[in-house]
């Protein structure tokens, strides 16, 4: 059971590093600013979470932390904010 919460703490880690990172260091304008790139930061993390499981004999453990792949976390939470500040452009 504490497995789940640490992984569950790490994808909100990820999320909340990727939004800090885009909102306060790139400037970038998303809908909904800080709280909109942070929601999209922990969906982006989850969603780079379950693609890594999907497709985990394609992607090559990069580097684990709690079981987590962090570059695919990582990826897709800044993936999924930088589409959402292309639409608000």
């Amino acid at each position: 059971m504490i497995q789940y919460v640490e992984v569950g703490l790490t994808f909100v880690t990820i999320g909340l590093a990727a939004a800090i990172f885009c909102h306060f260091v790139l400037r970038r304008r998303v809908p909904g600013d800080f709280w909109g790139a942070l929601i999209v930061g922990l969906v982006g993390a989850a969603l780079g979470g379950l693609l890594d499981q999907a497709f985990a004999g394609l992607i090559e453990r990069l580097a684990n932390f709690n079981t987590v792949n962090v570059f695919a976390a990582a990826f897709c939470a800044f993936l999924l904010i930088w589409l959402l500040s292309r639409l608000n452009d």
